[in-house]
């Protein structure tokens, strides 16, 4: 068969891609479930892309399925075998602060800018067009393609579990939903909660009687705040907490008003990924507090916070510490904390480990320890790691196209994050960020530059036919 010029086939389709790219992106496919009914239970908007996509394809010829309004399926080709290509349709809100309509696709300096240009409507209709490429050229195939279409990725996954439970696994494939070249390992992701079981408020100098930080498991707490009563000399406290602010080159204040005194304290937030990219307000503020004499049970609270979590993000204190060579050191944030004179206190954890990690074993130690000082481990839920083997034939195929297409090294990498390659038994993510790219997922401003897209397209094309031919 003669060569294919895989890149000279997308630019031939390269204004109709574009145009179909913009359409995609000015659905404003954003979670509603307030709105939701029983055939499109994550809202109008998200329908509203799926049925775009499923129709298209129909019309141009791909077998299509809607489960429910929860995913969907394109497919083209026959066999027993099924290469499965894993996108999602959903996008985060726009939020603020963007210099055109988040949901205007407008193109400026080669940029398409939209909510979802990049993560990932502007991949999904690259991997789209990929497909159509493949079916086109009418070339032999010997496996089934199949485009799964999920609408939940970026909450809670709904989509993924549903459509397992009533379709095949596919034999491989790959998400076009992070970077560019091959993402094969993925840690494995815990949260849960530390309760304090305590109920000792006793005599010291200071009741604390409030103290909150975070809202999310996977994000670095980026704000503080204590408030305490006492007979201690509070505006020395606070001036304490000034030279404190000042030595970790801190944003924070101290507000007196009688018997009372609050402290606020700004962090710098990161992705729980990796804690040590931020600076925990919780656990600074905590780092504060442990050296006053405060009442029993909050005395408990901080001093498990400041032995087991400040300064220490790899576990090394709760001893389950754990690192390997493919997904590298066992990581945990702790993203929420909050405490009360009336309920105690509570941690929310993140706890991110490598692909040969026992987590079952981890678990046991954390919750000895739990018991050993008065808390309770609950609210636990756990998502396996993913990893498939660099020999496997799915990379050794993406590698080589990689390669072909960029003239660049295909590197294997592993990552703290979970991407939806993971629903796949055998999958990857693959694309569609090129290295040296910005990473502008959910910002504002968010964009895809037309010719990474068009070179992704590229690369998915040819990828597809190499795994299904």
């Amino acid at each position: 068969m003669e060569q294919i010029n895989w890149l000279e086939e997308v630019t031939k389709r390269k204004d109709q891609m574009i145009k179909d790219t913009q359409d995609f992106l000015r659905i404003k496919s954003v979670l509603d479930e307030e709105h939701g009914t029983p055939n499109a239970p994550f809202g109008e908007g998200i329908d509203e892309a799926l049925h775009y996509l499923l129709d298209k394809g129909s019309a141009e010829g791909f077998s299509a399925k809607n489960l429910d309004g929860y995913a969907g399926h394109l497919e083209m080709g026959s066999g027993n075998d099924l290469i499965g290509i894993l996108c999602h349709i959903d996008v985060v809100p726009e939020g603020d602060g963007w210099s055109s309509d988040p949901f205007g696709a407008e193109i400026h300096d080669g940029k398409i800018i939209a909510r979802g240009s990049l993560d990932d409507k502007g991949p999904t209709m690259a991997a789209y067009y990929a497909m159509k490429i493949v079916k086109e050229l009418n070339l032999p195939l010997s496996k089934r393609v199949r485009m799964i279409i999920g609408t939940d990725e970026e909450s809670d996954w709904r989509c993924v579990d549903h459509y397992f439970k009533h379709e095949e696994m596919p034999t491989m494939g790959f998400a076009p939903d992070a970077d560019f070249p091959i993402i094969y390992a993925e840690k494995g992701i815990a949260d849960f909660d530390m309760v304090q079981k305590s109920d000792q408020v006793s005599d010291g100098d200071l009741l604390l009687e409030s103290f909150s930080s975070g809202r999310r498991y996977n994000m670095v707490p980026d704000f503080a705040e204590a408030k305490l009563e006492g007979k201690a000399n509070l505006q020395e406290m606070v001036n304490d907490f000034q030279e404190f602010l000042h030595k970790n080159t801190l944003e924070g204040r101290g507000i007196c008003d009688e018997d009372t005194v609050i402290f606020q304290l700004e962090g710098v937030s990161a992705h729980g990924m990796e804690p040590d990219h931020g600076k925990n307000a919780g656990l600074y503020l905590a780092t504060f507090l442990q050296g006053y004499s405060l009442d029993e049970q909050a005395r408990q609270y901080i001093n498990f916070i400041h032995e087991y979590f400040v300064g220490d993000s790899r576990g090394r204190s709760l001893g389950v510490a754990y690192r390997d060579d493919i997904t590298g050191d066992l990581t945990i944030n702790v993203g929420k904390l909050s405490y009360s004179s009336m309920n105690g206190g509570r941690l929310g954890l993140n706890l991110r480990y490598p692909v040969t990690n026992d987590m079952e074993g981890t678990k046991k130690k954390l919750e000895e320890i739990c018991e050993k000082f008065g808390f309770e481990l609950t609210n636990y839920s756990n998502s396996s790691p993913h990893h498939v083997d660099k020999n496997h034939p799915l990379i050794q195929t993406l590698q080589k196209v990689y390669e072909q297409q960029t003239g660049e090294e295909a590197t294997l990498v592993s990552i703290g994050g979970g991407t939806y390659a993971r629903s796949l038994k055998a999958g990857v993510a693959f694309g569609p960020l090129f290295p040296g790219r910005p990473d502008v997922a959910h910002q504002k401003d968010e964009f895809i530059l037309v010719d990474d897209l068009v070179a992704a397209t590229a690369i998915y094309a040819q990828a597809i036919y190499e795994l299904a031919k």
